[in-house]
C-alpha cells in the first residue's frame, strides 16, 4: 500500500509500543517447515492459509510438516505498519477513501517498499530467521517485496538454504498488482482475470498456476445437484422444512446494510411468499444489527426469520438455502459457487472486489443490485421461479472449484519436498 494507506490506518488505531514481538518457536528439526505470511486485513487471508495448512498436513506422515501462519506486519511490523490489521475496519466503512487509496497506492508501490525495507527489514529478518522455513508462503499482497528481499539477503549471509517462495492470491475477480513479483518461484492464481493481471507484472508462464481459491475443508466437495435437505437437518438449522430460504451473510464483521436488507426481503417475501419463504441472517460479530433483527422478528407474519452470530455452519446454511444475500467477498462467492447457490452482490470494497461483480454475473449464477428493496424484488422473483434457480444453480457448479486447495497444497508440498530432498 501507499504510505498514505499507512498513515490513514494508522491514524484509526491506538499507538502501540514498539518493542519487537516475542520470540517465534521454532519447530522440530525432523519436520519440513512451511512459513505461510499474511496480514489480518479482513478474514480472507487467513481463512486461506488455515485451508492450505489442513490441506498440506493431511495424508502426510505425523510430525512432517509444520505449517507456520504470521500475521506478518502485526507481530513484526514497525509502527505505523504494525496498525495495518487495526486501521482496516476504519478504511472500509468508508468505501470512498478506500477506493482513493487504493488506486493512489498503485504508484507508490516502488517507494513504500524502500521505505518498509529501511524500517521493518530486521523486524522481518528476525521471523525468518527464527522460523528457518524451507518454504514460504505469501497469502497477502503486502507479503511480496520485503520477505523476498528478506530470504536473498539471510541466503548471502549464510544463514539460510533459500527457501522456494510462493504466492497464493486470495482475490477472485481482480488483483492489486502489487501481489505479483518476477522473482516468485510459483503464483497461484484463481480465475482468468488475476491471470492476466499476474501476466501483465512479467510473471513468467511457467509459473503462473490457475486452480481457483482456497476454500475451507467444508467446500472440499461439491453439492450434488439436486440439492436435497431433510427436514430433520433443517429443524436443527433453526429453520422450517419445505419453505424457500434466503440466506444473508454480512460477513464477519455483519456489514454491508445487512439489517435493511433482511427487513426488505422479509417483508417483501411475507406479500409474494406467505407461509412458504424464510430468511436466515448471519450477523457475523455485528451484535447491534442481530439484536435488531431478533427484536423484529414477530413483524414478518408468514415469513419465519433465522438470526444467527458468528456460527462455523456457513456450510450446512449454504446447503440448506435456496439462494444467497452478500457483500462481494472472495471467499464467500467461491464457497457459494461450490454449494451451487445462486448468489445476488449486495456491495463489494472498490478495488480488489469490483472485479467480482462481472465474476458473478458473466458466470450466470448471480446478479447485483445496492438498494435493499431492488435486492429484495429480484430474490423474490428467483424464488417463484424454479427453472431460473436451478439454471443458476447449475452455472455456480459450473464455476466451482472445489479441489483448488488439494491442488495448490499438492503443488506447495512437491515444492517443500523437492527442495529439502537437494539439501
Amino acid at each position: 500500500m501507499a504510505r498514505m494507506v499507512v498513515l490513514v490506518a494508522a491514524a484509526a488505531t491506538a499507538v502501540a509500543g514498539m518493542s519487537l514481538p516475542a520470540t517465534v518457536p521454532v519447530a522440530a528439526r525432523d519436520k519440513k517447515r512451511v512459513l505461510m505470511l499474511i496480514s489480518d486485513t479482513g478474514g480472507g487471508h487467513r481463512a486461506s492459509a488455515l485451508a492450505l495448512q489442513a490441506a498440506m498436513q493431511t495424508g502426510r506422515p505425523k510430525n512432517d510438516v509444520d505449517v507456520k501462519i504470521v500475521d506478518i506486519w502485526t507481530e513484526y511490523g514497525a509502527f505505523p505498519h504494525s496498525k495495518y490489521a487495526q486501521g482496516y475496519p476504519f478504511l472500509c466503512k468508508y468505501s470512498f477513501l478506500w477506493k482513493a487509496l487504493y488506486y493512489i497506492s498503485i504508484p507508490w508501490e516502488v517507494p513504500w517498499a524502500l521505505e518498509t525495507r529501511v524500517r521493518c527489514g530486521a523486524r522481518f529478518k528476525q521471523c525468518v530467521d527464527e522460523y528457518r522455513p524451507d518454504l514460504v508462503v505469501s497469502l497477502h499482497p503486502l507479503c511480496q517485496h520485503l520477505p523476498i528481499k528478506v530470504i536473498d539477503t539471510l541466503t548471502k549471509e549464510g544463514k539460510l538454504d533459500h527457501p522456494p517462495f510462493a504466492t497464493v492470491c486470495t482475490d477472485l475477480g481482480g488483483a492489486h498488482p502489487s501481489w505479483f513479483l518476477k522473482q516468485a518461484d510459483a503464483c497461484f492464481v484463481p480465475s482468468d482475470a488475476v491471470h492476466k493481471v499476474a501476466s501483465r507484472r512479467g510473471v513468467d508462464e511457467s509459473r503462473i498456476r490457475q486452480y481457483g481459491l482456497p476454500v475451507r475443508r467444508d467446500f472440499w466437495k461439491a453439492t450434488s445437484s439436486p440439492r436435497t435437505v431433510s427436514a430433520k437437518h433443517a429443524r436443527e438449522l433453526g429453520l422450517l422444512p419445505n419453505r424457500r430460504t434466503v440466506l444473508v451473510i454480512g460477513g464477519g464483521d455483519g456489514v454491508g446494510s445487512l439489517g435493511k436488507i433482511v427487513e426488505a426481503t422479509a417483508t417483501k417475501l411475507a406479500t409474494e411468499l406467505p407461509d412458504s419463504a424464510q430468511v436466515v441472517a448471519i450477523c457475523g460479530r455485528n451484535r447491534a444489527v442481530q439484536q435488531q433483527l431478533e427484536a423484529k422478528k414477530a413483524k414478518w407474519g408468514g415469513v419465519h426469520v433465522e438470526v444467527r452470530g458468528f456460527t462455523s455452519q456457513i456450510s450446512d446454511f449454504m446447503e440448506a438455502s435456496d439462494c444467497l444475500i452478500t457483500k462481494a467477498g472472495p471467499g464467500t462467492i467461491a464457497e457459494a459457487a461450490v454449494r451451487g447457490l445462486p448468489t445476488m452482490l449486495s456491495s463489494f470494497l472498490p478495488g480488489q472486489e469490483a472485479g467480482n461483480v462481472p465474476f458473478v454475473i458473466s458466470s450466470g449464477f448471480g446478479d447485483f443490485a445496492k438498494k435493499p428493496e431492488v435486492i429484495a424484488r429480484k430474490v423474490s422473483a428467483w424464488l417463484k421461479d424454479d427453472a431460473l434457480l436451478a439454471e443458476k444453480s447449475e452455472a455456480a457448479l459450473r464455476v466451482a472449484t472445489p479441489d483448488a486447495t488439494q491442488q495448490i497444497a499438492s503443488d506447495l508440498l512437491q515444492m517443500l519436498d523437492a527442495h529439502t530432498q537437494a539439501r
